[in-house]
């Protein structure tokens, strides 16, 4: 087996002007590791391998490059080669590519479309922008039911090299009305005089042009399936949807959700291709907010000014207290996120959701307590006079200051998401910073309510 050739030996040969045995050397590679040596080079030598590479193999390796790649391609490679690459490329991929452009550049690169291509990508683009129809392509096997088995293999060998997949085989009528979809296996297995008709069992799942791309990742993930047809509302196949591309939509998704549990905008392009200007604009916005929402904690502790003077005691605790309580409502922020990202809970599910994080968050607060109470304990004995005399009463407070401010950041943390749901908004808009603010006011309330209780009369 020959090695795979480092980054270095293909600079090396570039350098020496070696062309004729690199683009040999080209030509024996796969896919997978031209797109990984493309992507680790410099940009002129990119452009160099890229030029080196036949076109079928050139358009293999462009439909994986990433979309910044790309785009550096497309700036800089002759008109001919890009629309060649472009003709040949699925529907499906050009038109993810055709979103990240420029509108004035997109209308160039479509007329550089031979005429049966340019239809099908502009309609492509007339779907809504988040919709399976954006994601389809025309590139599939139909087949008829009144077809032999040896009729669908021959009908394969003449077509198939066109098709997306050759995973699932789809029979329509003469209208073109999708009756069923059947797996290649069951043909292979099947004698060759059978009919489509005696495979079918007319039990099938299909997405719809205009339906939500994050509907089509759960019906994917619920149906385990490679590809599925898009039919339109009289039932007419109108193309499929490849697990590739429904993989490539779940990895744009949880990269937004993760950003933005973070406490920022999520970001348009990768982080080091962000202008720094783009940067700061989709990170001030919500460190602004969030900074206004901590003057509150300012307001709240000015509330109890006269508390604090009288026992200053109390101030040690504050960050202890404040810090329990958005840890928790983080915690079941991101649990809560991700359940309803995978499917596992729906707005129907509030109650339980609540049940559930009540008897968490009351025994987790209950461990935090207890540990912040024997930590005040020992502290007072192994230093006598660090808290006072009243070290008991300072320890309860503390104590069941954490069962309560950790029960409510659990409640909130959980509930917030699901009742932006409910409002239309992006669950993964209350992300953990957001949710740690608001515990963070809340929780000075219930800290100082619960040293009144404790401490009135003696400190208070």
């Amino acid at each position: 087996m020959t090695p795979t050739p480092t980054v270095e030996t293909i600079t090396s040969l570039i350098q020496e002007g070696e062309l004729f045995k690199l683009k040999n050397l080209l030509r024996t590679l796969p896919t997978a590791e031209l797109v990984s040596l493309i992507e680790n080079e410099e940009e002129r030598e990119q452009l160099i391998i890229f030029r080196l590479l036949p076109l079928k193999l050139a358009t293999e390796v462009f439909e994986y490059l990433d979309l910044e790649v790309q785009r550096h391609f497309l700036e800089n490679l002759t008109q001919d080669k890009i629309a060649d690459i472009l003709n040949e490329m699925s529907p499906d991929d050009r038109t993810a590519l055709l979103e990240f452009l420029p509108a004035n550049f997109v209308a160039e690169l479509v007329q550089s479309l031979s005429e049966p291509e340019r239809r099908v990508t502009l309609q492509l683009l007339g779907y809504p922008e988040y919709s399976v129809g954006r994601l389809m392509t025309p590139d599939y096997i139909a087949i008829r039911e009144n077809w032999t088995v040896q009729q669908v293999l021959d009908h394969i060998r003449q077509h198939g090299g066109q098709s997306e997949t050759l995973s699932v085989l789809y029979v329509t009528d003469l209208r073109g009305v999708l009756l069923d979809d059947i797996r290649i296996r069951e043909f292979l297995l099947a004698g060759p005089g059978v009919r489509v008709r005696d495979l079918m069992d007319r039990r099938f799942v299909q997405l719809t042009a205009d339906q939500d791309q994050e509907e089509a990742i759960d019906i994917f993930r619920r149906n385990d399936r490679v590809a599925l047809p898009v039919v339109s509302d009289q039932g007419i196949l109108l193309g499929i949807v490849t697990i590739d591309d429904i993989l490539s939509i779940r990895e744009e998704e949880d990269t937004e959700d993760i950003q933005k549990l973070g406490g920022s905008q999520a970001l348009d392009e990768p982080y080091l291709n962000i202008p720094l200007a783009g940067m700061i604009r989709k990170r001030a916005g919500w460190l602004v907010i969030l900074l206004i929402g901590e003057m509150f904690t300012a307001t709240a502790m000015g509330f109890f000014e006269q508390e604090i003077a009288k026992a200053v005691v109390l101030a040690l605790f504050i960050p202890l207290i404040i810090s329990a309580g958005g840890n928790a409502g983080s915690q079941a922020t991101s649990l809560i996120i991700r359940a309803m990202s995978l499917g596992e809970l729906s707005l129907t599910d509030w109650w339980r959701v609540m049940r559930r994080e009540l008897a968490t968050g009351l025994m987790l607060g209950a461990i935090l307590g207890v540990v912040g109470l024997l930590r005040i304990l020992l502290w007072s004995r192994l230093y006598p006079g660090e808290y006072g005399e009243y070290y008991w009463r300072i320890g309860f407070t503390v104590g069941f200051s954490l069962v309560g401010i950790v029960l409510w950041g659990s409640l909130c943390g959980s509930m917030l998401p699901l009742l932006l749901k409910r409002l239309g908004a992006d669950p993964a808009t209350s992300s953990a910073p957001f949710v740690a603010t608001l515990v963070d006011v809340t929780g000075l309330v219930i800290y100082f309510s619960f040293a009144l209780l404790f401490l009135r009369g003696t400190l208070l």
